[in-house]
């Protein structure tokens, strides 16, 4: 059931872009999910959101990418964003493995480099404006490039950029194809 304010266009009636990305969301998921429909409003802006998302993720790698996005959604509270990305990184890590993670990713078996990788991404949610120099250092300690740090940045605001979206729409939160009850959970705990 359909709640929401914003009138989209309906499947029925998409062409273009609209239709494009209607057509790739019931590929994957087999059905377009609301928060498709109300950013194909401005499709412009949504391919543009996801070509950067997509150079942001093809520098960072996708192991990366997808963890620096979870601890991103977190601090957002964003359980729209942590269960769409939940459900893509079944493809990097059995279910065990992303409910430990999604619980609490400092006790899920992850290098201290993810650790504090994620940590970077969950504080640029929550509270950039209190970042230092401290944060990149530390990233830096465990190896990563200025280049990568740069990329880890991107990748967490980018998020916020989507996740502030949807969240000020108010849209509804569907339950995703593909998730376990138990996973669910623990993907939207906290949030």
């Amino acid at each position: 059931m359909e709640h929401m304010i914003i009138q989209t266009i309906p499947e029925s009636e998409a062409t273009g872009l609209v239709a494009e990305s209607y057509a790739a969301d019931r590929a994957d998921l087999g059905y377009v999910p609301l928060h498709t429909k109300a950013m194909n409003l401005n499709p412009e802006a949504l391919q543009a959101f996801e070509q950067l998302t997509g150079a942001i993720g093809g520098a960072l790698g996708t192991r990366r990418y997808r963890l620096v996005t979870l601890a991103a959604a977190r601090g957002a509270r964003s359980a729209h964003c942590r269960l769409a990305h939940g459900r893509a990184s079944l493809a990097l890590f059995d279910e065990d493995q992303l409910t430990g993670i999604a619980l609490d990713y400092r006790s899920a078996g992850l290098s201290d480099a993810e650790v504090a990788m994620m940590e970077f991404a969950e504080k640029v949610s929550r509270d950039a404006s209190s970042m230092t120099d401290d944060d990149s250092r530390r990233l830096r300690e465990h190896g990563f490039s200025d280049t990568e740090i740069v990329n880890i940045a991107l990748a967490a605001a980018v998020r916020n950029y989507y996740s502030r979206a949807v969240q000020a729409l108010a849209i509804e939160v569907e339950e995703l194809p593909g998730l376990s009850a138990s996973l669910h959970a623990a993907l939207v705990s906290g949030l």
